[in-house]
Formats: structure tokens, sequence, C-alpha cells
């Protein structure tokens, strides 16, 4: 619990990838936060395996990713190829190679690749990482049961689950990080808008220790079993011999018991090798949006606020990229260098990014291993053999886009944001699966390594960063770091005079925000109303009042 001395500024409900990335934004940018959790959260099942390249990138920047390596269960190294199989034992019909982006060779397009790891491990990183922060508590075994606020404060009231005390919290403002079923959702009066009941299906968690050596067809993440029998994915999941295995689009009378489904992934792999199975949980995909995201001081992020099918691996990965967002613009105004506008553009630009991310979901989610089932496709004969060759076919159409989706996770732009100095070039992107990193405003800055091995991005600031690209704009750098310092905010200037920053960027000057999202781009400093517009305040006439001195940096190359 945290000291009288340190009341949070922000209470965080729910401790999972999103609120503890929330608490790790909020606690390495000074601000005190207090993180409450319901349950222990132990299990067997894993709520995500993927940790896409743009998490992993957020997480070299807290000074984690190498951690998340270390605790990969397999090695970074593993092969993450996705197979479509139509049995364990049985034809191999598709391979997928080096899918989500995690082969580990560096990459321009990146700084971080992407990583297969059960999300009770990912959590343990952030966990760790979390309570080093002074600035972070955490207190387990508390619910939330609702609020009161006002202009100045938001009242929180908590229950101790084992005690049953209640209690009330005063804070500046709460955060719901609590999942599918949000009681602070529910406390702001949002609901989610969209579809229920896309499919039915279950995930099980069992350990083999003689299928790994069993099938033919050679590492890999997950494997596709295409057959009329029980259609499925199955795939490792950790050391000690730990798989998953998920039927998919189950009917409503299927019920399935640990001895239902050890009989099930049997019968689906063909293999008879030890199972035991350790849990067995129902999921049902749907695809849902909150109405609102924020009511006053009270905001969502995570599941709480957008729900869709797992397929690609986006959920827990948009989880922490609204935690970031939030994050830093939530530091701002805590900071005293931010305008109102900056909070209001957090639903603003994190709706684009979730519509995206939903929608290349449930195009996923439309291509089931229940789809992909033909006649003949077990037969030993020619007939069969051509049916197999013709599906391949058909998989490679179907679900590439599944695994290399690079475009929807790091290629989205926030158009019409406030916060956003649009030179007319918005108006040229579109979302699309592939990605070509291009320096439009409120898209992600385009990566670099540079010639000492580091990245672009490990150069950038804390706040804003300035970056140059040509030279002969000592007097606008000049400019641009008084105006930061009159108006407070953080702002490093970044000089990178080299032909390749310049060809990729496109402009003399580009302002990156503290999210590495472009906030204005151009070839000469225009005043201080594009750092007063990129954070909330408007008009250069906006008087910030800072908690401190900002001096600006200077960074050469």
């Amino acid at each position: 619990m945290l000291r009288p001395e340190m009341t949070p500024e922000v209470v965080i409900v729910g401790a999972g990838p999103a609120g503890l990335s929330l608490a790790i934004e909020l606690g390495m940018r000074g601000v005190r936060c207090l993180i409450v959790e319901r349950d222990d959260r132990r299990g067997w099942a894993p709520r995500a395996k993927t940790t896409h390249s743009r998490t992993r990138e957020h997480m070299r920047r807290w000074g984690i990713a190498d951690k998340l390596a270390e605790a990969s269960p397999f090695g970074v190294d593993y092969p993450c190829h996705i197979l479509f199989v139509t049995r364990m034992g049985g034809y191999l019909l598709k391979k997928f190679e080096h899918a989500l982006d995690c082969r580990p060779d560096r990459n321009e397009d990146y700084s971080e690749h992407g990583q297969w790891i059960p999300q009770y491990k990912l959590e343990e990183v952030l966990l760790t990482h979390a309570r080093s922060l002074d600035t972070v508590s955490i207190r387990n075994g508390c619910e939330f049961l609702g609020l009161d606020q006002d202009s100045d404060a938001v009242q929180i009231h908590l229950k101790d689950t084992t005690t049953g005390a209640v209690e009330t919290m005063s804070a500046s403002y709460l955060v719901g990080a609590d999942g599918a079923r949000s009681s602070v959702r529910d406390a702001i009066g949002a609901r989610m808008v969209g579809t229920y009941g896309l499919s039915r299906n279950y995930n099980v968690i069992f350990r083999s220790r003689g299928l790994a050596q069993a099938h033919p067809h050679g590492p890999g993440i997950m494997y596709w079993q295409i057959n009329a029998e029980v259609p499925s994915l199955i795939g490792p999941m950790d050391q000690d011999d730990l798989w998953f295995f998920m039927p998919t689009n189950v009917g409503t009378d299927v019920t399935l018991s640990a001895a239902d489904a050890e009989q099930l992934i049997r019968l689906s792999t063909g293999l008879d090798v030890d199972y035991e199975v350790l849990s067995s949980d129902e999921w049902v995909a749907s695809r849902f949006l909150a109405d609102r995201y924020r009511n006053g001081r009270a905001f969502l992020i995570g599941d709480a606020c957008h729900l869709h099918p797992p397929f690609g691996g986006f959920g827990m990965n948009l989880g922490v990229s609204d935690a970031v967002d939030l994050g830093w613009k939530l530091a701002a105004t805590l900071g005293g260098w931010a305008g109102p506008a900056l909070l209001d553009s957090y639903a603003t630009e994190r709706r684009q990014a979730h519509e995206i991310v939903l929608d290349a979901a449930e195009s996923n989610h439309g291509t089931l291993a229940n789809d992909l089932i033909r006649p003949n496709i077990e037969a030993a004969s020619s007939e069969g053999a051509r049916t197999r060759a013709d599906l391949c076919g058909l998989i490679e159409r179907a679900k590439r886009a599944e695994f290399y989706a690079r475009g929807v996770v790091l290629g989205y732009c926030y158009r019409g944001s406030d916060i956003v100095i649009d030179d007319g070039s918005q108006e040229e992107w579109v979302p699309t699966v592939d990605y070509a990193p291009r320096a439009i405003p409120g898209c992600i800055a385009p990566h670099h390594w540079l010639s000492d091995g580091s990245s672009l991005y490990d150069h950038f600031g804390d706040g804003f960063t300035l970056l140059v690209t040509r030279g002969g704009h000592e007097s606008g750098r000049r400019a641009a770091a008084q105006d930061a310092l009159r108006l407070g905010i953080p702002l490093k200037i970044l000089d990178m005079q080299t032909e390749a920053l310049s060809a990729r960027y496109g402009t003399d000057m580009t302002l990156i925000r503290p999210d590495q999202h472009i906030a204005w781009r151009g070839n000469t400093w225009p005043g201080s109303g594009i750092l007063a517009q990129s954070v909330g305040s408007g008009t250069s006439d906006a008087r910030v009042q800072a908690s401190g001195t900002a001096e600006p940096q200077f960074a050469p190359e």
C-alpha cells in the first residue's frame, strides 16, 4: 500500500497486461499510481500467446524487452512457423514460416521483433518491473465497487475481498483495465456495442510428454488440424511439455469435461501418446466496442472497451498500446504541461486503431478450421493428393493476412486527431495488412537502425522529440527549444543528418510525441502553436503552467 505521502494520483483497476503497462508508463514518468486487483490471476490457461513487435518496442523503451526474451519458454530463436495439417499425425497442407514477425533478425521496419510467449510469463515480467518503481503500488484482493466524481477528483469505493472492509479512496483519475466484464465500464455508464457469438470454442491446456517427438511436421508454434472429426488448433505453450488445444466453433450442446477433452485431443491428432488435461475453458468469439471510453475522470483501456476474435493475436497488444497512449497524456496533464484537448484525444485516436484491428480480427475469424474441411482430404489416393494441393492454395489466399499483418500492428494512423497537425498527407494513407513506413502526421515514426547499431527510437526523448534530418536549421531548432521552455513542454532536439533518414522522413523537421507517433512535420519551424496544439492547448497563445523547469536537450548524432 502507498505511504500516506504517496497518495495515488491514478488508480488502475485490473493487473493484466493493460493495467500493468499503464502503471509502468505512468510510474516511469513520476506519476503515483495504485493498481487494485480482485483475483490472483493464477492458472494454466494463458489469455494470449503472441507479443507483437509494437508491444516489445514499448518494452524496449521501458528497458525490459530483454527480460521478456529471457522468459521465452523455447528461446527467441525457436521457429515461429504455423502449419496447417490434416492431423498432427497426418498430412501437411501448408506451412507459414516465421509468422507474426517473431524471427529475431534485425529488421529496418521495427526495433523489436515479435515473440511467442504465454501471457502469464509476460505478466510476470511486467509485474516485476512495476514493483521495482517507487511510484507504483499494487493491492491484490481488492474489489472495485463504484465511484463518485466531481471536477476536482474521483472517489473510488473499494472492498477488501478477505475481510469485507469497505473504503473510499480519492485520486485525480481512475482507469478501468478490468477486462471483458469490466465493473468500471458499468460504473461510468458505458455499454458494449457489436456482435455476440461469432463462434463458440474451448481452450484446453494439457501435458503430453511424447507429442513433440511423435508428429512428423517439425517445430512450430501453432498447428491447424483440418479434419472432419475434430477441426482444431494445437501447439506447444511452455516448458514441461505443456500444450494448448482449441476445438473451433463447437456446437452449443457440447460441454468438455477433462475426459472428453483428452479423447478429442487423441482423436484430433491421430497419435496414441500420453495426454493429461489440466484445464478446459469455454470462450465465445464476439466483436464489441464500448460506446464511450471516458466519463469525466474515469477511462477504459484494453478489453474493458474492445473485444474481438483472437485470430491474429491482436487483443493483448492492443491493450498495451491503449495504456501507452493514455499514460503519457495523463502524465502530461498531471505534470501541468497539457491542455484539456489532450485527454479528449485518447478516445478519438485509439478508437481508430481499435476499428482497424477489429476488422482484421473478424476477417481472420471468417475462415476457421471448420471451413477448410474437404471430402477425401485424408485419402491416401491421387484424388486425396489433388484435394490437399487445392486446399494449400486456398489456405494461402485465406490465411496469409492473419500471420503477416505488419500493417495492422505498425501501420495505423491517427487521422483527424485534434492534437495532430495534418499537412495534407493523411489523405494518402489507407489501412492495409502490408506495411510501408511513412512519416505521415498521426502515424508511428518510421524506424531506422543507425550506424552504431542502435535504434533511432533509442535516441528519442521521454517527452517530445524534434528530429532534424537536414542542416541549416539552427535558428529553427533554437526557436523550438525556447517555445518548449516557455510552455513547459519537455522537448529533445535530435540532430540526425543522414541521407537515409532524410529520405525516410521526407521533410527537414519532424515533431515526434512521447508515444513515438508523429505530431507534425515541415521544413521550417512555424512557431509555438505547433507544440501547443500537440499537447491539447490549441493555440500559440496558450500558457501552460509547468511543474518544473523543462530544459531543452540537444543531442547530435
